[in-house]
């Protein structure tokens, strides 16, 4: 079986290097959901050597902080899951009041109709959010 995180397609990738991936996940009920993908085809956090976690998580920490900038939600979701696809990955998830699913997790049942609107600019804020955290992503 191919693993979808190893091949990616079509991505929006925000931010990169050789060791991880930064995506922005199409969910125009959670905008600015994001997504930090190893891309080694490694499946929990423990079967990275120490300083690799840490540099993992520096990454996940930077993206939260970067969505927390642009769109100011009212919480931060991190989730690492992988019980679908067991393939190391971080989702960063901003929560509002008002989103579909809140204060439940984003894969409960909604309680409610609703999207949150951010500016069409998100994007680019994102980018330039990450470079100042991360720096800028590797060529190619």
């Amino acid at each position: 079986m191919t693993c979808p995180l190893c091949t990616p397609s079509s991505q929006a990738i925000l931010w990169h290097n050789n060791f991880c991936r930064v995506i922005l996940v199409d969910d125009p009920a959670y905008p600015a959901f994001c997504r930090v993908i190893l891309n080694a085809h490694i499946k929990e956090m423990t079967d990275l050597p120490e300083q690799d976690r840490q540099r993992l998580m520096s990454v996940v920490f930077a993206t939260e902080a970067a969505v927390r900038e642009v769109v100011q939600p009212d919480k931060i979701n991190l989730a690492s899951l992988g019980n679908m696809v067991p393939h190391l990955h971080w989702h960063v998830i901003p929560r509002f009041a008002g989103d579909p699913h809140f204060p439940d997790a984003i894969w409960a049942p909604e309680k409610r109709a609703g999207s949150v609107k951010v500016g069409a600019d998100l994007r680019p804020r994102l980018l330039e959010a990450l470079r100042r955290r991360l720096g800028p992503p590797a060529a190619g």
